[in-house]
């Protein structure tokens, strides 16, 4: 079986520019090239849907322009001294973060598993929320009320005050919220660094930017009302931001999830003025019940 690198050792050999003193031009040359071949592929693909089944070498046709596409892919990636079986595995990676199986179970990850139920996050919270005569919302968390009163602090009625739905949405959905550690007294103080560093003021602080941000960008969306996607880039943002804390390996999928569930309660909440959420981490559920 033909690998990555001996494909493009061979291509190598087949590249017909001179070797040496090359010009700009010539590392234009197979770029131009690639462009060409794709125009090619897009034609096979367009005399396919023409002529049906009656276009009987297609399928031969359609191999070889997919051929050609792949040695100058080659030949690039032989001038930009990079190899074609890393970029293959690195692509697979992302693929499978951003689009999991279907089939496969996503794993539950649980950073706290091995800390003792009282720095443990509850694996199944009711929350309630409620709006006071001035506006303010007040959450409890199974029968015991969190933090303060919250107000949108801004000069519209944006709805901001109920966002500790996001924060109980990450619970939900990544096993991580050092806010929601805070606001339950759920830090790890048995363990000194992962106190300061997962649980500290910087991660908290961290994770309030990572909401507001997500706000911002839900909020020229029309909250993500209909919207069953997020850009893989601003995914990518997310996770750079994230990068140093324990949450950094879950999936651009989990935190796409974590965002539209969110979200999906954010509008209900607001809509409603108050109501009760319920939070499963065990099956990655949050959902308005009442």
């Amino acid at each position: 079986m033909l690998t990555f690198k001996e494909y493009q050792a061979r291509t190598k050999a087949t590249d017909q520019r001179p070797a040496e003193d090359r010009q700009i031009h010539h590392y234009l040359i197979p770029l131009l090239g690639l462009f060409g071949e794709i125009g090619t592929v897009a034609a096979e693909y367009k005399k396919r849907l023409r002529d049906k089944k009656s276009y009987n070498g297609y399928r031969d046709k359609l191999s070889e322009e997919l051929g050609d596409v792949l040695w100058y892919l080659s030949t690039i990636a032989n001038d930009m001294n990079l190899n074609l079986e890393t970029i293959a595995q690195k692509n697979l990676q992302k693929t499978i973060d951003r689009w999991p199986n279907k089939t496969d179970k996503i794993q539950t990850i649980y950073y706290d598993s091995e800390y003792s139920e009282n720095e443990q996050l509850p694996r199944l919270m009711k929350v309630d929320f409620s709006t006071d005569e001035t506006n303010k919302v007040r959450m409890v968390i199974n029968g015991e009320p969190v933090g303060s009163s919250l107000s949108d602090n801004s000069h519209i009625d944006d709805g901001y005050r109920f966002h500790d739905v996001f924060h109980l949405s990450y619970a939900a959905n990544l096993g991580w919220s050092p806010v929601l550690r805070a606001l339950l007294h759920k830090k790890r103080k048995s363990n000194a660094k992962i106190d300061e560093v997962e649980d500290g003021a910087r991660a908290c602080i961290i994770e309030e930017a990572v909401s507001a941000l997500i706000y911002d960008y839900a909020e020229k969306h029309n909250y993500l009302e209909s919207v069953d996607s997020i850009d893989y880039e601003f995914l990518k943002t997310i996770k750079s931001i994230v990068g140093n804390l324990e949450v950094c390996n879950a999936s651009s999928s989990l935190w796409e999830k974590a965002i539209i569930d969110g979200f999906l309660v954010f509008r209900q909440l607001r809509s409603l003025g108050s109501g009760t959420v319920e939070i499963n981490i065990e099956t990655k559920k949050i959902e308005l019940i009442k």
